[in-house]
């Protein structure tokens, strides 16, 4: 009996050793390299951090078994998937004391409107970027990017959803349409601008601004928040007075996460003030942590306190198409071999 219950014991041991690891999975150049470090000194875990490239393999992931992940920041389209599919944890708020400093305008949004399984973290949105040494007209609109004497000055994102959402909201239609005839006029404008687009990349596109290779870009707003911070003088970002799409990537915790208590301690501390603030200085992009606005670099605050009320209330979250993603990778399809 004396051995069983040794036997019991030192396997209960080895169970808490072997469950002192947090399995994060995370867009790539979405933390600082700071934050790891710390928590996994000041909690004695070790955090095996993995990054994807798209919010569809993220979700294949989890389908096929989750890979043992505990903590994930899907975006909010993604988050209403996720939960019509069984695939997210309740999130138990009593367990983050931080989740006080998150602002309450990205709290109870649509897509999970009572946050059972999720918190937002970031937040951006596509915007237009430009040099102000090669564009010295005053720029408001996203008709700028169908202007010819900007042939082959022009560099596109190559991602569907912002491209066609972009011709779409330019004609005054939603991002997110699914109406033929709607999408087929946006298909005609992206037609007829394909001979002014020096690129369509997804591959760092800001760099072709900050280089001056390009003199317009459609891309996200941290990355070109990111090179705006390397040379404020030219390079300018603005979101176009038609709107645009925003996002909020969130914390979630997998159903099948093997460690949520750990998850939850990890969330709490990103969540501390100065902690975020130094985390989205480093990736340039916004915070959806109120607390931590105070410690952002002034770049980032006054972009995120620089867009009209009448142009944020034009910017829709992306949305999952349902059946009409067949009709939309049709349109995408025939724009790129044209």
């Amino acid at each position: 009996m004396a051995m069983i219950g040794l036997l019991a014991s030192l396997s209960s041991v080895a169970l808490a050793e072997e469950e002192k690891v947090l399995n994060v999975y995370n867009w790539a150049n979405y933390i600082d390299e700071q934050t790891i470090p710390e928590f996994e000194k000041q909690f004695g875990v070790k955090v095996n951090y993995d990054v994807y490239d798209g919010n569809e393999t993220l979700l294949a992931k989890l389908m096929a078994g989750g890979a043992g992940f505990d903590l994930i920041f899907p975006s909010q389209y993604m988050i209403e998937i996720m939960i019509k599919l069984n695939l997210l944890s309740e999130i138990d708020q009593s367990k983050i004391p931080n989740v006080a400093n998150i602002n309450p305008k990205f709290m109870k949004q649509v897509f999970d409107p009572e946050n059972k399984y999720s918190l937002p973290y970031t937040w951006g949105g596509i915007c237009l970027g430009y040099r102000a040494d090669k564009v010295t007209e005053p720029i408001d609109s996203w008709g700028v990017l169908f202007d010819e004497k900007y042939a082959g000055r022009i560099v596109m994102l190559d991602d569907m959803r912002e491209v066609m959402g972009m011709a779409l909201k330019y004609q005054g239609f939603s991002y997110n349409s699914t109406n033929l005839d709607e999408l087929a006029k946006a298909k005609e404008l992206l037609l007829k601008q394909k001979p002014l687009v020096k690129a369509y990349s997804s591959a760092e596109p800001e760099q072709k601004l900050l280089s001056g290779d390009a003199s317009l870009l459609l891309n996200f707003t941290g990355d070109t928040l990111r090179v705006l911070r390397e040379d404020p003088e030219q390079i300018k970002i603005i979101i176009p007075k038609e709107g645009a799409s925003m996002f909020v990537d969130s914390f979630a915790i997998p159903a099948s996460a093997p460690h949520k208590e750990l998850a939850y301690e990890f969330i709490n501390f990103m969540l501390d003030a100065q902690r975020d603030a130094r985390i989205h200085n480093q990736i340039s992009y916004p915070t959806t942590n109120a607390a931590a606005e105070p410690y952002l670099d002034e770049i980032i605050r006054n972009f995120a306190n620089s867009i009209p009320p009448e142009t944020a209330a034009k910017m829709e979250y992306i949305q999952d198409l349902g059946k009409a993603t067949r009709d939309w990778d049709k349109i995408w399809t025939e724009i790129k071999a044209e």
